[in-house]
């Protein structure tokens, strides 16, 4: 057990910027995760990536395959629709 302890503390010393790099990867793909689920109101999904900490991969799985669903029917988007006004004379 001694062994692992000190392989591990030797791999973190030596790998620190791999570490960081891969860290700063996993929140980026999180927030990005949390904000496409947030946004297609899929609440089951916000939730289970706001809880599990899978180092990026449940993220990644949502992000190429269960992102583009949409609940919402394309009628119910916010569109803004210009009118024209009547000119004045």
């Amino acid at each position: 057990m001694n062994n692992v302890s000190t392989a591990l503390t030797a791999f973190i010393s030596s790998h620190q910027y791999l570490i960081i790099v891969l860290s700063l990867i996993a929140l980026v793909l999180k927030g990005f995760a949390l904000w496409k689920s947030a946004r297609n109101s899929q609440k089951y999904w916000f939730v289970a990536l706001l809880i599990f900490n899978t180092l990026g991969v449940l993220e990644l799985i949502y992000l190429k395959f269960f992102s583009k669903m949409s609940i919402l029917p394309e009628s119910s988007e916010k569109k803004k629709v210009l009118r024209k006004r009547p000119s004045k004379r």
